[in-house]
């Protein structure tokens, strides 16, 4: 991830604890494939190569939305069955994954919070979000809107919106972007304004990130992560977790736009 400082994370985990360390065969490693929504995805890639070198195991990450109708999504691979080891995903998609036994509940853990953000393309003038009164007008003022699939966008389109009294006077003009990360259309010039997690706008290039709308109007979104029950190496798959949930990667975690939340 471009915008992590590689230092945070070489500072974080010079020394991983003993209960990290987990020698594999040097002729065949334990690879775990980790499905990780992109709100967290930043912080996975950055502990990535030091957790591979220092552990011994090959760490396969793959995008995939915590929801939404999309074939990427997490619960529709898991529903086909697809090989998995690990999910990093919003915290209450994961709570319906577990009710339904695609997750071990016995590993959940909770990674950080999330709060949602604005970004235009790089250069383009920056609207006032500072004030619900400014954020308002923003949106009315936009000729176009772009924003998520997933928890976010679902919370800004169906509660935000609605309780502001824009919903009608903006629906021409919004777009729910499915899978693709939003900062991608806002860069692309396909939406004059976009909303995503911080975390999933940090790592895009080509945008300027307004910041964080009022408290007011503000959601957060609680990433976490659990081991799939059909994991082929639950044992690794639980280790790999307790290093992402323990305060060896929180600087990881808070560099790619999250607050950690760290035994």
């Amino acid at each position: 991830m471009k915008k992590i400082l590689p230092y945070l994370l070489s500072a974080a985990i010079t020394f991983i604890p003993a209960a990290f360390t987990h020698a594999a065969t040097a002729s065949a490693p334990v690879q775990l494939i980790v499905l990780s929504s992109g709100g967290i995805m930043g912080a996975f890639k950055a502990v990535t190569p030091e957790y591979e070198q220092r552990v011994g195991v090959k760490l396969q990450g793959e995008v995939a939305p915590s929801m939404g109708a999309t074939p990427q999504a997490i619960p529709n691979r898991l529903a086909r069955q697809e090989p998995a080891d690990v999910v990093l995903m919003v915290g209450a998609a994961l709570d319906k994954l577990i009710k339904d036994g695609q997750v071990d509940p016995k590993t959940r853990v909770d990674l950080g919070k999330s709060y949602i953000a604005m970004a235009v393309r790089h250069g383009a003038p920056h609207p006032d979000i500072s004030t619900m009164d400014a954020f308002k007008q923003t949106l009315l003022d936009a000729k176009s809107i772009a924003y998520s699939d997933s928890a976010s966008g679902v919370y800004l389109s169906r509660v935000l919106f609605n309780q502001m009294h824009v919903a009608d006077r903006i629906q021409s003009k919004s777009h729910m972007i499915p899978a693709k990360p939003v900062g991608e259309v806002v860069a692309n010039g396909e939406a004059e304004i976009g909303f995503q997690q911080l975390s999933e706008l940090k790592p895009v290039d080509g945008i300027d990130i307004i910041g964080l709308i009022p408290d007011q109007a503000q959601q957060m979104t609680l990433y976490s992560a659990g081991v799939v029950t059909k994991s082929k190496h639950p044992e690794q798959a639980k280790q790999f977790l307790d290093f992402m949930s323990s305060s060896a990667a929180a600087p990881a975690i808070k560099a790619s736009g999250l607050d950690p939340i760290a035994k």
